[in-house]
């Protein structure tokens, strides 16, 4: 017997390129769209989520992290504040993986969490129990901005990446662009301190070069988050270490720089580790 959700594409790089709004992709041959689907390791990623599709949320998650035998070396987990009631930020070099990682890492502390939605989540419909209200179910924007008030002032845990998408080359090196001033100005209004995690490492030098090739050409759609499914096979066995900091009260935050700017002094001191 066929275990449900075997054979289902979540993900079709065929219709993607064809649902998108770029004239450039519309004009790839049939072989070059076929060859991106291997390169992206599209049919073992589709096998993977539909072997596992019947376990949702943290559950899926688990699954997923053992069948990339991932070991995963963190730093500082005395610093996990016994209130839950935090934004557990990060930088976002990998993708789905550092997601993952964030993610069970606050929910074997909490047993509870949600994720304010990015780029890492988005051909992995498992998971989509754990996102903070995003508009995958059809809700009104309406809708989506008051469960996410709601999830704000609630005592659940929430994670965060504060870029907004996965790191690429800016100035000569991998880092995330400049932080949104969002998660102050609700850590703030929901009286959340900030618990800092940092990733150690890189995505392959393919998914650098296709950023660097889109920017040169003028492409708008973001044809390296394709990859971000490749480069979770890239690090299959491999070691993810992630420090986390000490936390940083919501107290802190005052009018003596912009919320722009002290997202902006978060993040410099989650890559430089000095204290704020």
């Amino acid at each position: 017997m066929t275990k449900p959700g075997i054979g289902i594409k979540y993900i079709d790089i065929a219709k993607i390129i064809d649902e998108s709004n770029s004239k450039v992709l519309h004009k790839l041959p049939g072989f070059v769209v076929r060859w991106i689907a291997r390169i992206i390791r599209q049919d073992e990623m589709n096998h993977i989520l539909g072997k596992y599709s019947a376990y949702i949320g943290v559950d899926f998650l688990i699954k997923i992290i053992e069948e990339f035998n991932l070991k995963i070396e963190v730093v500082g987990k005395e610093n996990l504040p016994e209130n839950g009631k935090c934004f557990f930020v990060a930088n976002h070099p990998f993708g789905v993986i550092d997601g993952l990682v964030l993610t069970r890492t606050v929910h074997e502390k909490y047993g509870s969490l949600k994720a304010i939605a990015n780029d890492a989540f988005m051909f992995i419909p498992q998971l989509h129990p754990l996102i903070a209200a995003v508009n995958i179910f059809d809700r009104s924007s309406k809708e989506c901005l008051l469960a996410l008030d709601d999830t704000y002032h609630s005592g659940v845990p929430i994670t965060h990446f504060p870029a907004g998408e996965v790191s690429r080359i800016y100035n000569g090196k991998v880092q995330d662009s400049a932080w949104q001033k969002s998660f102050i100005t609700k850590a703030i209004s929901s009286q959340r301190d900030i618990v800092p995690f940092y990733f150690e490492g890189r995505n392959s030098r393919l998914f650098y070069m296709v950023y660097r090739t889109r920017q040169f050409f003028g492409i708008k759609m973001n044809i390296e988050l394709l990859l971000l499914t490749r480069e979770m096979f890239k690090k299959k066995n491999k070691t993810i270490k992630v420090t986390i900091g000490s936390p940083l009260p919501y107290q802190m935050f005052d009018e003596s720089l912009s919320h722009r700017d002290w997202a902006q002094k978060v993040r410099s001191h989650v890559y430089a580790s000095n204290p704020l």
